[in-house]
């Protein structure tokens, strides 16, 4: 269709003088409003002004400007003959492209000193009001809603002397994709103090980047994030390749378990279950007990760690294979050693405040809900917040401080990892994990199969209670000395009496951490 005349609107002038010049020096009238046409005209270009249309100037500062039939009229003309005559008969020329891009609200909301009043007058009104007429009526109009669109609606223009209905029509769904990410924006800013199980959920999510493939070579991915969200987890990548589907995956599970700890501490992944966990005066000393909860499985995994990684940190790393790291920071010393792992990623995501795991995460993301999808919907859950339990000690056995401190350390860890979950750990170190599994006392069998000898005088945490005595008696067979499970089973006395029997001590929190 050919373009006779557009308006153009445009909050990011970025390439906007060198997308109107040719549609000028192609006999295109524009016409513009406030800084746009400033903007045009400061180029030397023709420019007729919005209010020349509408017969009335801006109003409210600026808050009312294409707001008026003069201007949705001729959008939304279906170019019939009794569309045209009433439009004719009110004064009012059709228009063939509306250029529009809209007031940052995003930026402005990404700004922890923003003010509400400051948000409020970044809310763009006229703006979508343009982007969804015109988008409405692509049949007929050209709806162009970012910049990086110019240069191909301008290649089409000189190639074929218009712009054809396929692209008219993936432009429009672009336009409305932008207005309803836009005004799903503005809810979760404004609803950030409402009920975390509204009535409606809106994900407003721009792509990040295609990815190379997802879980296997067959599927198609890519990496969508929340607004004000620019890199992989919130964070940046500073070495490496693309980070994969699954990378991105496991490195957020480790990410989550290490924030979860107030010491240093440093988390080794692989599918998504932690094969090491362990907390210490340094990450550098955190480092080789992690390793050894599991070395054999932390080949080709990833690493979290919860303070900056350091030099020290990345030469105890040795030749072990890892895909990634993600850490608060890293120092120069520490990208100097992991430079020349040309296959590992680094991805550094900000300082942890030293306060409660939700004011750890971007702005965007302090809502503390995770979603997950499922066959013909969502599922919305509050985040299980942590160790927020009432120990209750139930064998005639206390545990000693020592085991204490270990049971803490082991409870705190065992929510990270998948359910049926078991974790044994020495001091605050994870020596063996069994997690994944359809019966809890296999999972205890994995566990201690994996600690071998260290087994004897760790402790033992459950994810959730022990449905019968087995997996204590194979645990204390083990040599594992406390145990600490939320309890609530019909055969609790069963399982305190084997306990007891087998010289365990036993607490109960009556909070259970399962995790699928």
């Amino acid at each position: 269709m050919a373009i006779k005349r557009s308006l153009l609107s445009v909050y990011d002038k970025s390439g906007l003088v060198d997308f109107a010049r040719p549609l000028a020096a192609r006999g295109v009238e524009l016409v513009a409003s406030g800084g746009t046409a400033r903007a045009l005209r400061g180029a030397g270009l023709a420019v007729r002004d919005v209010s020349d249309l509408t017969g009335c100037p801006e109003i409210l500062g600026g808050r009312v400007k294409t707001l008026h039939p003069a201007i949705h009229g001729p959008i939304l003309s279906r170019r019939t003959p009794a569309d045209r005559d009433q439009l004719v008969g009110l004064g009012y020329g059709e228009l063939d492209m509306v250029v529009v891009n809209l007031y940052p609200f995003e930026e402005t909301a990404a700004n922890p000193d923003a003010t509400l009043a400051q948000l409020i007058e970044q809310i763009d009104i006229g703006g979508v009001a343009l982007l969804r007429a015109a988008a409405k009526n692509f049949a007929h109009v050209t709806v162009v809603c970012d910049p990086t669109d110019y240069a191909p609606v301008l290649a089409e223009l000189e190639a074929q002397d218009d712009v054809s209905l396929e692209t008219r029509e993936r432009l429009a769904v672009k336009a409305f994709a932008r207005t309803a990410a836009y005004d799903a924006t503005i809810w979760r800013y404004l609803s950030g103090a409402g009920d975390l199980l509204p009535d409606q959920v809106v994900l407003g999510l721009h792509k990040l980047a295609d990815l190379r493939y997802g879980e296997n070579p067959h599927q198609r991915a890519a990496l969508y994030a929340a607004p004000g969200v620019s890199g992989p987890l919130g964070g940046e990548l500073l070495q490496g390749k693309p980070l994969s589907y699954n990378n991105l995956l496991d490195l957020d599970a480790a990410w989550q378990a290490a924030i979860a700890f107030e010491q240093p501490t440093l988390v080794i992944v692989k599918h998504l279950n932690p094969c090491g966990i362990a907390s210490a005066g340094t990450l550098a000393e955190a480092f080789p007990l992690a390793l050894a909860g599991d070395p054999v499985s932390a080949f080709g995994s990833v690493i979290a760690a919860n303070r900056p990684f350091d030099g020290l940190t990345a030469r105890a790393l040795g030749d072990l294979f890892v895909e990634a790291i993600a850490a608060p920071t890293f120092t120069d010393e520490a990208q100097g050693v992991l430079c020349a792992r040309a296959g590992c990623r680094l991805v550094a995501l900000g300082q942890i405040p030293p306060d409660e795991a939700d004011k750890r995460r971007p702005a965007d993301q302090r809502r503390p809900v995770e979603i997950r999808s499922i066959l013909g919907g969502f599922l919305v859950q509050e985040r299980d917040p942590g160790d927020q339990a009432e120990w209750q000690t139930v064998t005639r056995r206390a545990p000693t401080g020592a085991e204490m401190s270990a049971l803490r350390f082991a409870w705190r860890a065992a929510a990270h990892v998948k359910s049926n979950a078991i974790l044994l750990a020495q001091g605050q170190a994870a020596v063996g994990i069994g997690g994944g599994l359809p019966s809890r006392v296999d999972a205890v069998r994995l566990a201690v199969n994996k600690a071998g000898e260290r087994a004897k005088g760790a402790v033992l945490a459950s994810d959730a209670f022990f449905p019968f005595p087995d997996g204590v008696e194979v645990a204390a067979k083990a040599g594992v000395t406390a145990v600490v499970q939320p309890g609530g089973s019909v055969r609790d006395a069963q399982v305190i009496e084997a306990a007891d029997r087998l010289g365990l001590a036993m607490c109960f929190t009556g909070v259970r951490h399962f995790r699928h």
